[in-house]
């Protein structure tokens, strides 16, 4: 009998992508910038993904048994080339830089603290060969490693803020935060914190990657939202305090601009010192380790959804005897594995890039938001949780709280740059989509499939378009004929 995964195990995969290395360092930032300020916005941008939560937890229950997640609902909504784009970009891309920066910040921490002579490219791509044995496994091991890690970081980052937040450490590196701590008229009043937003985002971004394996859960139509809203709830306590922890620890202005750009190491050494410094090497990798083991699971299904319904090479939608998505899984290692290897992974230019292809995961909720708001009205005779969806205001919001922070995704020349950046990669994406859509599968690009094709998984869409063609042509010759 298979094994299905339960409520912990939801929040597990919610929590297991969103607290990324990244993460830290961003909170560190936030706190150092604007004070203990900063869990407002925090708070405020965990109100706009739970609304995503919401929209994505209508979307499921329309269609349940979709393994692609976005890239099927987009199908649903909108037609093949608005899915198409979205998933490539927000997810396929986006998701295999972050995964290169992750692992090879988690090979740098291991090569400092226990392997000093090991090359890190090495340790960076051993680890992402153990992650792909452990989801090769299947989900059920997937979720074994998920929980434990999981609670080992979360349960690390409460404890190492908790005596920070208390001031159980090191006496002598206690700060007088009150002291420094900046006025609401010095952070720029209500201006200013919403500017934070666009950092703050990062610290809950990919709340959604419980979708992909939402067939694999004991209880889906409970535990979809259940679990986005738990994993959100929870890590808006526990960065909260560790954000509180680090002021407490670390002058203001070096959280803002540590020297390292590790302003979570830097607490962690006032903290403790050496141990601490080794702690939060150990919270670091797990945060790493997590993120990895998510990725691997989530869009290796994403691709296999995306290649049952041909909109990548069908060779995507085959799965091992343990039921994992193997092509996607590999086609992964090798990309990333690569990326290390070329040395990119150490470079700036990869956070570049992730800022980057972040403006296109924005843009794609924003899509989802739309496709929510097509099908009610396009489909109103759905079942829907009535409470959740109060006249389309969390979508609304969702819309613009998205597209304010895709427009303060940065500051100065690096702004402009990412909007260049975004601009090229957008064209390209469009170019290969097209070519997919319309030469590839010759399937209209706007028209979109009906839900209940969406949920026969006895039907795909590059055989229902070859029948639509058919019917066509056959059509046409008889009207030459008459």
């Amino acid at each position: 009998m298979e094994r299905k995964l339960g409520l912990g195990s939801g929040v597990a995969i919610c929590v297991g992508l969103i607290v990324a290395t990244s993460c830290l360092v961003s909170l560190g930032t936030g706190m150092g910038s604007i004070g203990r300020w900063f869990i407002i916005p925090l708070f405020m941008v965990m109100i706009l993904n739970w609304f995503i939560g919401i929209s994505f937890a209508e979307l499921n229950g329309l269609m349940p048994r979709v393994q692609g997640g976005t890239g099927q609902y987009l199908l649903a909504g909108m037609g093949p080339l608005p899915s198409l784009i979205g998933n490539l970009s927000a997810y396929v891309i986006t998701e295999i830089l972050s995964m290169t920066a992750e692992i090879t910040l988690c090979g740098l921490v291991l090569k400092s603290l226990f392997l000093p002579h090991v090359d890190n490219k090495i340790i960076s791509i051993a680890i992402m060969a153990v992650f792909l044995i452990v989801n090769l496994f299947g989900v059920d091991m997937f979720s074994k490693v998920q929980n434990l890690v999981v609670f080992l970081l979360i349960g690390s980052m409460v404890l190492i803020g908790l005596i920070g937040m208390f001031k159980l450490g090191n006496s002598a590196n206690v700060v007088d935060y009150a002291a420094n701590a900046p006025t609401f008229a010095q952070i720029g009043g209500i201006k200013g914190l919403c500017s934070y937003a666009a950092l703050a985002f990062w610290l809950f971004i990919g709340v959604e990657f419980i979708i992909p394996v939402a067939k694999d859960l004991k209880n889906p139509k409970r535990d979809v939202l259940l679990s986005m809203t738990i994993g959100l709830a929870m890590l808006f306590v526990v960065q909260s305090i560790l954000g509180i922890g680090m002021t407490n620890y670390v002058s203001l202005d070096i959280l803002a601009n540590d020297p390292d750009s590790t302003p979570h190491m830097t607490y962690a050494t006032n903290l403790l010192g050496n141990a601490g410094r080794i702690w939060m090497g150990i919270i670091t990798i797990l945060a790493a380790a997590s993120t990895i083991n998510t990725v691997y699971a989530s869009i290796s299904k994403i691709m296999q959804g995306m290649g049952e319904e041909g909109m990548m090479p069908r060779i995507f939608a085959k799965t091992n005897k343990r039921g994992a998505a193997w092509v996607g899984l590999v086609v992964l290692f090798a990309f990333v594995t690569a990326i290390i290897a070329s040395g990119l992974g150490a470079t700036q230019g990869v956070s570049f890039l992730l800022l980057s292809g972040s403006c296109f995961w924005l843009l794609t909720y924003c899509l989802v938001h739309i496709t929510v708001l097509i099908l009610r009205r396009r489909n109103p005779e759905y079942p829907r949780k009535k409470w959740l969806t109060l006249g389309g205001v969390p979508q609304i919001i969702g819309i613009l709280g998205n597209a304010y922070m895709i427009w303060n995704i940065s500051t100065g020349d690096t702004r402009i740059k990412i909007f260049e950046l975004c601009g090229t990669i957008f064209v390209a994406l469009v170019v290969y989509s097209v070519i997919w859509v319309c030469v590839v599968m010759k399937a209209r690009p706007f028209q979109p499939v009906p839900v209940e094709v969406i949920n026969d998984s006895s039907v795909k869409f590059d055989e229902l378009v070859k029948k639509e063609n058919e019917s066509r042509t056959l059509t046409g010759v008889e009207g030459e004929v008459n």
